[in-house]
């Protein structure tokens, strides 16, 4: 078959023209009834369901209030939409690997030579055609009611603020539809939109995304660019804002070929945008090029908040909406996230996609924790030395997978690829000096650890090899190793040691942070027979305990070319930079939760939360070392 689908059928996970009850029957959606302030003690609740792993669940408040402006919405609030794996597959309709699986027979598509082979293509063909947006000239179901400019309040939206040094409250889960100037070309993408007042807000597209190109065309003509932003509607289309589509290409094509169906769109009433009928609501206006206002701080998905920048500005025209609308939002901070199932349904409906540039790739996984663009895994079929590396900088050289920061290839025999421990014993065993790759290039906008704003370091590992000899070095635990440290400089209060087996055995100290790190790393050459490979992390809110989250810490915080060091041994300086280390840019804080809040939301038996779950997560700050 030339589609993983069944043709003629629309895909189970369609029957979402409401989507609260399709989520009490497909999601276990869990419905909370309290009164709960938009400004933190939502986005909090949200947070904290999402780290539960499976066991996760969607959530609709049904009594949102601004406390602050003494405001009781009648709009509920869906929140963990894409909770688990398991609601991603429903959502999707399928398998995202049998979606891939799909894209690929596309990409491998031949014409048909006989005549029977002509005639089996027909079904497919059509099936093709449910791949196009279809435009309406009937209002939608997303346009029931009508608030003209005049009468258009920002604050009566259950718009959320999540951290407390947010700069604002922020629309999180956003559908931003945009046209270029010339008209031929749409895009769909997601991104945070700060509320400036009643009426304007900020959009937080980065440079290299469509939009922002499409603003470019708009500033260069003079003109006011028009953006819809909807709100609601089909999880897919969610899912399709943020999906690594080429340049030019809309992504509601993706929606019309997973759900095996045609997006329905309708036009916007005050510009030519067209969007889908059954969203929630929708926020029309104009953004004026010559408009910039500072957005931010805000709460990352990095987990980290990024810094106040300039950004434009969107002044809104219009609301519309269903009668009974359903405002979504998302909170983004450290793993786990919601993005992570969002996440790996892209990374596998993707995968055919890389693999015309990089045909020897076999597999590929972007860990959540190492928050998708700071670590990718790749397994691929070595044919020639150097191979690896070919695929570095084809991989740093391609859409969105420029801005990967650290990439690790493995061979066909490794582990499967979310098999961390067995492909980290793996990984080490093959680590070898001479096969590390510092580069380099182009970073996320949101990089808070290069030396300046766009382009910083790169590191490839490549671990196709053979096994190296594991050394003669000596080994030590943990305590008689901290303790020969500490002889050196008193700075380093805590030591964990982790794959003592393998032929590289990785050691991280937790330091009180007084110099530059290269001096301490220095002064610990003598110990180098006992070194393989150092990490060295502030003390203040790590747990060396805790692995999941150090490699969320040093795959944020190192710039390769300035924190990596291959000799004596290899060491990574993870520590927060400042003037100590050349830094001249301003360090961005951990997105913490706010205590009071989670301490109210615990009287009041609206969460449980342990001290454990507090430091798991790194959702407080805690100093478990000697001072």
């Amino acid at each position: 078959m030339l589609l993983p689908i069944e043709y003629g059928k629309k895909s189970k996970a369609l029957s979402m023209e409401n989507v609260v009850e399709w989520l009490k029957n497909n999601g276990g959606l869990k419905v909370i009834d309290e009164p709960l302030d938009v400004e933190l003690e939502i986005p909090h609740i949200a947070y904290l369901e999402v780290k539960k792993g499976e066991e996760s669940r969607p959530l609709l408040f049904t009594k949102p209030i601004y406390a602050d402006k003494g405001i009781e919405y009648d709009m509920p609030v869906l929140m963990n939409i894409f909770a688990n794996k398991e609601l991603t597959r429903k959502i999707m309709g399928r398998d995202p690997d049998e979606l891939g699986e799909g894209i690929e027979a596309l990409m491998k598509f031949k014409p048909p030579v006989t005549f029977r082979e002509k005639l089996s293509m027909i079904p497919r063909l059509f099936a093709l055609k449910k791949i196009f947006p279809k435009r309406s000239g009937e209002r939608g179901a997303c346009q029931e009611i009508v608030i003209e400019k005049s009468d258009v309040d920002l604050d009566r939206l259950p718009i959320l603020r999540t951290w407390p040094e947010d700069g604002g409250r922020f629309i999180t889960m956003g559908q931003v539809y945009t046209i270029s100037l010339d008209g031929s070309m749409q895009n769909l993408g997601m991104y945070r939109l700060q509320q400036y007042d009643k009426k304007r807000l900020g959009m937080h597209w980065q440079i290299h995304k469509d939009a922002s190109h499409f603003f470019d065309q708009y500033r260069e003509a003079g003109k006011k660019m028009p953006v819809s932003v909807a709100i609601g509607g089909d999880p897919l289309y969610i899912w399709c804002g943020q999906a690594p589509m080429p340049h030019g290409v809309f992504e509601l094509l993706l929606y019309g070929y997973i759900r095996n169906t045609n997006a329905r769109l309708v036009k916007s009433l005050s510009n030519d945008i067209y969007i889908p009928s059954d969203v929630d609501i929708v926020i029309e206006g104009f953004v004026d090029p010559r408009e910039m206002e500072m957005e931010g701080p805000f709460g990352d998905h990095t987990g980290y908040y990024t810094l106040p920048e300039l950004f434009p500005v969107m002044e809104v025209e219009k609301i519309t909406m269903k009668a009974k609308p359903v405002f979504s939002a998302t909170v983004v901070g450290k793993p786990p996230l919601e993005d992570k199932y969002m996440g790996w349904a892209t990374e596998r409906i993707f995968l055919p996609l890389l693999k015309p540039m990089a045909p020897e790739l076999i597999d590929y996984n972007m860990p959540e924790n190492g928050v998708f663009h700071n670590l990718i895994l790749a397994k691929m079929a070595v044919r020639y030395k150097g191979h690896a590396r070919q695929f570095m900088h084809a991989f740093w050289g391609v859409g969105q997978m420029s801005f990967v920061k650290h990439a690790i290839f493995v061979g066909e025999d490794a582990p499967k690829l979310d098999d961390y421990e067995a492909l980290g014993r793996y990984i080490l065993d093959r680590l070898d000096k001479e096969r590390i790759v510092i580069s380099d290039g182009i970073v996320d906008q949101l990089d808070h650890a290069s030396p300046t704003m766009l382009v910083g370091g790169k590191l490839g590992i490549d671990a196709t090899g053979a096994k190296v000899e594991k050394s003669d070095g000596r080994y030590l635990d943990d305590a008689d190793l901290l303790a020969k440290m500490r002889e050196i400089d008193t700075s380093i209060v805590a030591l964990k040691q982790y794959f003592q087996e393998s032929a590289n055995p990785v050691t991280v100290v937790a330091v009180r942070k007084r110099e530059n790190q290269k001096a301490l790393i220095g002064r610990l050459s003598v110990l180098a027979e006992y070194l393989r490979v150092l990490i060295v992390v502030d003390a203040a809110d790590n747990d060396l305990e805790n692995p999941y989250m150090l490699v969320w810490r040093v795959v944020n915080n190192i710039d390769a070319q300035r924190d990596v060091l291959l000799e004596p041994f290899i060491a990574i300086d993870a520590s927060n930079k400042n003037e100590l280390d050349g830094y001249t840019r301003e360090w961005p804080a951990d997105t913490l939760c706010d205590e009071k809040i989670l301490e109210s939301l615990a009287e009041r038996g609206v969460i449980d939360i342990s001290e454990e779950m507090k430091m798991d997560f790194g959702l407080t700050h805690f100093d478990k070392y000697p001072k």
